[in-house]
Order: structure tokens, then C-alpha cells, then sequence
């Protein structure tokens, strides 16, 4: 398959910039793969098209304030995108928040080290400085194997977490910020999802974040069961495809696990002939990763590079909640394994000529 094959056209006016004021009150294009049609409805009427006994799964992923703007010593301004702590062997996949070793202070002067991204740097040397706040400072170490560089974080007692204080939520580059304080807490807020629990991600999944509580209520109250995963979002879901035969594409493994509980809540229902609904692609990629000869789910923690490509054999997941994805992009990819690569295009086609908004802001997708 070629790249290009997942191409599209988007108007940048249908990129969202900003969530809508309430989260539920987002469009829903509901899409069949049986019939072959489409409704356009709000995310709000999401419980009347699910049936008692079906399974609604959610990542509870909690986004990192991963993105942090400092000063060189210069007075250029740098921006660094926390990736990965590096506390833990070499090579071993970890979520963030559970990361390995402590740093042997004796040897090093900084708090933490960290895998990151750097942007807005010019050219960049090892053991550069940057000055984040008051409390807190970094230094440029090493640029790794991967390509990213080896950040160490400077502050004493709590200001070693500083970090947490001072940083943006890690938006996406098209959604334009420019270090804007005012609107940081609505990010915080926004780009979260309102079960989020397990703190790790440095993107959100952002098919979840049209619940709203009383939605969840409103579902469960119709006899459909809920129930979680961890997948923590890491560089792997959305580095961009640069080859341009895209099954060369290797994916960058994402921590995840799946609990016995999800697992027996899912395969029982499965059993009984009903439906595991998968809120997102990190949900979709994580119970098929889980999958015996059987076709049973069963508990798993660890990591995972699954890359799911048109021609993808599905096995755990009946239904797909998620979102309208970049063009070229791996979600892409995923969605229209799932639902068929012309009619997935075809829907997209026409989520632009209703003027959907797109993209980690916009509104959402069920594929029945």
C-alpha cells in the first residue's frame, strides 16, 4: 500500500482550535459497515445506538503537562516536549509515571533525566542550559540513538516536579498556542478525558474526550457495561509515515495493560454474542494485542508496536468511537482497516462538506 493511498484534502478553517464549551455536544457522524450509510447526529445521543450487554471500553490514560518553554542561556527561547523518563534500563518500555530507578544524585546534579523532543532550538550542543522558572533548570546531555536528547531537570525537593506546574498540556502543533497562559487551564482541562486516571500520555486519546459523566451514567444505566485500559500515548501514535510503502513503517512501543477484569468483562460479553465497543484507536490497538489462538482476551501488561493496516484480521473489537485523523497518519490507517479504505474516504469527503470540525479538538466518529 502506498501513502498516498491515505491522502485527503482538508480546509485549515475545519481544523479546531479550541473544544467546544461543552464536550458531549460535539457531531457524531454514525457510519455502517453493514448498510453502507451515514447519520449525522450529537455525541450526546451516542446511548441510543448501543444495546444492553455491550461493553464500552475506555483508555484512562491521564496526559503529562509534557510541554515545557524555557530559555537558553542565549535568551532564545526553547520549547521541549518531555517524551520518556530514563530512570530505567536501557531499552526497557515503561510508563512514564512508573519509570525505574532513582538518579544517583552523587553522580549527577540534576533530579531527573529525560528522553525529549526539542523545538524552536537553533543549533543545539551538549550541556546547554535552559532555564525553565526560577526553581527550576535543565541541561541538554546527549542527543540519543532515536534522535531525541537526553534533558536533565534541575531543582531540589519539590521543585524537581516542578515540571508539572509550569507545563502546557503537549497539544498537537496545529493547534496554535504560543505559550498562552490564559488559555492553559481550559487546555488542562480539555485535552483530558474526564476518567483519566493512570498519569503517562504525552497526547490524548481524544476519541474519550466527548463523555461527559452523566453521559457514562446515562450509558451505563441502559445495562451496558464500562470498563478501562491503560495505553499511554507515546511518540509511536503519531510520528508521522515516511515511507512511502507504508508497511515498512515501524511503530515506537506504547506502554499499555490490560487487567483480568477488563479481560473477563469483555470476553464474557463477547461470549454471549455482544459487543466490545472501543473508544479510540489505543484502545483498539490494545485489546488486539491481547488476543490468544482462542480469540480470548487475556490480562497483559507490556508494551506494544501493533501497526493495524487495511487487511487487518479484527478479533476483539466490534465498534469504534474515534475521531476525524490526519491525512498519511497511522490513526488513519487503523480507522480505515476498520471500516473499509474507499468508505472511510468517502466519509471523511463528506465530513468536510458538513463542515465536521477535525482533529484532536473536533468532533467524533461511530463505525458500526
Amino acid at each position: 500500500m502506498k501513502l498516498r493511498d491515505f491522502d485527503y484534502h482538508l480546509p485549515r478553517n475545519l481544523i479546531a482550535q479550541h473544544p467546544i464549551p461543552q464536550r458531549d455536544h460535539s457531531r457524531l457522524m454514525v457510519v455502517d459497515r453493514k448498510t453502507r450509510t451515514r447519520e449525522h447526529c450529537f455525541f450526546s445521543d451516542l446511548p441510543q445506538y448501543l444495546q444492553p450487554g455491550d461493553v464500552l471500553v475506555l483508555n484512562e490514560t491521564k496526559v503529562l503537562p509534557a510541554r515545557l518553554i524555557g530559555k537558553k542561556q542565549s535568551g532564545g527561547k526553547i520549547e521541549i516536549l518531555l517524551v520518556r523518563k530514563r530512570e530505567c534500563p536501557e531499552g526497557k518500555i515503561n510508563s512514564n509515571e512508573e519509570a525505574g530507578r532513582e538518579t544517583d544524585k552523587k553522580k549527577k546534579d540534576w533530579s531527573s533525566e529525560w528522553e525529549c523532543l526539542v523545538r524552536n532550538s537553533g543549533k543545539l550542543r551538549e550541556n546547554t542550559l535552559i532555564s525553565f522558572d526560577q526553581e527550576l533548570q535543565g541541561v541538554l546531555l546527549k542527543k540519543t540513538s532515536s534522535g531525541l536528547w537526553s534533558l536533565g531537570l534541575k531543582g531540589q525537593g519539590q521543585s524537581a516536579e516542578k515540571w508539572k506546574d509550569i507545563g502546557f498540556p503537549p497539544l498537537p502543533p496545529y493547534i496554535r498556542r504560543n505559550g498562552d497562559w490564559r488559555v492553559r487551564a481550559q487546555d488542562l482541562e480539555r485535552y483530558q478525558t474526564v476518567y483519566a486516571r493512570m498519569s503517562g500520555s504525552i497526547a490524548a486519546p481524544t476519541a474519550g474526550m466527548h463523555f461527559t459523566t452523566a453521559l457514562l451514567d446515562a450509558i451505563k444505566g441502559k445495562g451496558i457495561s464500562v470498563c478501562t485500559l491503560t495505553l499511554h500515548v507515546g511518540l509511536g501514535t503519531f510520528l508521522p509515515v515516511k515511507q512511502e510503502e507504508v508497511e515498512k513503517h515501524h511503530l515506537e512501543p506504547e506502554f499499555f495493560e490490560v487487567s483480568p477484569e477488563t479481560a473477563g468483562v469483555i470476553n464474557q460479553a463477547r461470549g454471549a454474542g455482544q459487543r466490545a465497543i472501543a473508544v479510540g484507536t489505543t484502545v483498539t490497538r490494545a485489546l488486539e494485542s491481547c488476543l490468544d489462538e482462542q480469540g480470548l482476551i487475556q490480562p497483559k501488561r507490556g508494551a506494544t508496536d501493533l501497526f493495524i493496516l487495511p487487511g487487518f484480521p479484527f478479533r476483539a473489537v466490534d465498534v469504534l468511537i474515534t475521531n476525524f485523523h490526519l491525512p498519511r497518519s497511522t490513526l488513519l490507517m487503523l480507522v480505515a482497516a476498520f471500516a473499509g479504505k474507499e468508505f472511510t474516504l468517502a466519509a471523511y469527503d463528506e465530513a468536510i462538506r458538513e463542515k465536521y470540525r477535525f482533529y484532536s479538538y473536533g468532533d467524533a466518529m461511530l463505525i458500526l
